[in-house]
């Protein structure tokens, strides 16, 4: 049987601050929830945006990343593969499930005024990454800033809707 691919890469907002958690092991774990939009036409021409939620749940040093840079509204990309759970219920014996996006990879977004340091990127699969972070094939994650000094000067402002030609 071929090796099947399972793939995620969202773009949106953060829904509310993160709750966090910690094994008995040690180990933190992060869940939050995202937001992403989409806008189409409806029936009558006009314009509806359409936001969809997605569960996401970080562990390890994604997860003190997370505790330590995310609060609600952080604009974030995030690379992971979705995961769906199933249990019993407790109290009524059904049947749950939740479907979750298992963070991988993990940029903060936005401009330097919403979070010190600019943008960064955190991760936690082997292999190698261009851009603003490094991966590591340890599981354990890292990042790289670039200094404001090394991008060019257009960079450091802010891009608005404005700014978009269509």
């Amino acid at each position: 049987m071929a090796k099947g691919v399972n793939k995620v890469m969202l773009l949106g907002n953060v829904g509310k601050d993160p709750e966090m958690k910690a094994t008995q092991g040690g180990m933190v774990i992060a869940s939050l929830t995202l937001a992403t939009a989409d806008r189409q036409k409806d029936q009558t021409g006009n314009w509806v945006d359409k936001t969809e939620w997605h569960n996401l749940v970080a562990f390890g040093r994604t997860a003190e990343i997370v505790r330590d840079y995310v609060k609600k509204g952080t604009q974030l990309f995030i690379e992971g593969k979705i995961q769906t759970r199933s249990w019993d219920d407790k109290e009524s014996g059904q049947k749950k499930y939740r479907t979750e996006i298992l963070v991988n990879d993990l940029s903060l977004l936005g401009s330097k005024g919403d979070r010190e340091g600019g943008g960064q990127s955190y991760g936690q699969s082997s292999g190698s990454q261009g851009g603003y972070g490094q991966r590591s094939g340890n599981s354990t994650a890292s990042f790289d800033q670039r200094s404001s000094s090394s991008m060019p000067e257009y960079a450091n402002e802010g891009i608005t809707d404005d700014d978009i030609p269509f």
